[in-house]
């Protein structure tokens, strides 16, 4: 039940209504697969489920190795399938590293993340310095106008304890909306803006020259996966700023609303890292957290990420 007051607009009390009314129509639909998709076994793996709807780790496979290309098909289908694919024990180099994150396509860049031995190597170090930041859920780089397909990231250092990420699946959150929050948005734009993540970063000159290079985006609120078909939420709090065509102040309630699925613990998988563990994720049906609670132990992350194609 919604208890109002007399601070609460007219409007947010009827979003609210609508909200909390459609959030008693039932049990949550976790579904891992797109409806009608057939459940196949791997036959060049062993696939072994983290979580209901998303993550799995791979076994027996040696990334060192050369990947034939029934191989990167049989991953390429798990990737899909379980948004986001772990293996373990797999101490490759930087350059391997890129060499399989080309198999998927062209590698891009980050200009706001340190560069590693290369310029398509993104290198997150923590060490013993007090933490400046804590994470928050996220779609990587969706203020371009083609975000990210996917990420590949190994675990170079580890702490003895925390650190762990966590992937959720945006499928999955948008099939559970509210009938009334999905009429809402479905067709609908966001604006996508790079300042709002990294502006705490950069002095006053340099946010100008970013403003400059990457004004702001628009993509779909709700995206469709190019490849699986599925309706996908794409939203997230570190880049998404408005939905337009919106007035301020609904834009602002949905957009909380939205933010808040990736919350949600049924569409999510939590990774524990081991040194030369690998994950690869898909960033066009997931958003990731990275669990800032060990300090001051050292973390050192390595991440290739290949570019993708513009939501529709």
């Amino acid at each position: 039940m919604t208890v109002t007051t007399t601070e609460t607009s007219p409007a947010e009390v009827r979003q609210t209504r609508t909200v909390d009314e459609a959030l008693v129509e039932g049990p949550r639909l976790l579904r891992r697969l797109p409806e009608g998709t057939e459940e196949r076994p791997y036959e060049l793996f062993e696939a072994h489920p983290l979580g209901r709807v998303i993550g799995a780790e791979i076994r027996g496979v040696d990334l060192r190795e050369p990947i034939s290309e029934r191989l990167r098909a049989e991953l390429h289908r798990a990737l899909l399938e379980f948004k986001v694919i772990f293996f373990r024990d797999q101490p490759i180099t930087p350059q391997r590293q890129q060499e399989i994150g080309r198999m998927w396509g062209e590698l891009e860049t980050n200009p706001f993340i340190d560069q590693g031995d290369d310029a398509h190597i993104a290198r997150f170090t923590k060490g013993a310095m007090p933490p400046s930041y804590e994470n928050v859920w996220h779609t990587d780089v969706t203020w371009r106008p083609a975000p990210a397909m996917g990420a590949i990231l190994r675990l170079r250092e580890v702490p003895p304890q925390g650190g762990d990420t966590m992937w959720a699946d945006m499928a999955a959150a948008y099939d559970n909306l509210p009938r009334a929050v999905r009429d809402r948005i479905d067709g609908r734009t966001a604006v996508h803006d790079v300042i709002p993540g990294f502006a705490r970063f950069l002095d006053e000159d340099r946010l100008r020259e970013w403003q400059d290079r990457f004004p702001p985006v628009e993509h779909p609120v709700v995206r469709t996966h190019p490849e699986t078909g599925r309706r996908t939420l794409f939203v997230n709090v570190s880049f998404t700023t408005r939905i337009v065509g919106l007035e301020q102040e609904e834009s602002d309630f949905l957009l909380r609303h939205l933010f808040q699925q990736a919350h949600t613990p049924e569409y999510q998988v939590r990774f524990q890292w081991r040194r030369d563990s690998i994950a690869f994720w898909d960033n066009r049906a997931t958003q990731h957290y990275a669990v800032n609670d060990y300090h001051p132990h050292p973390r050192v992350a390595e991440r290739v990420a290949i570019v993708g194609d513009r939501p529709y």
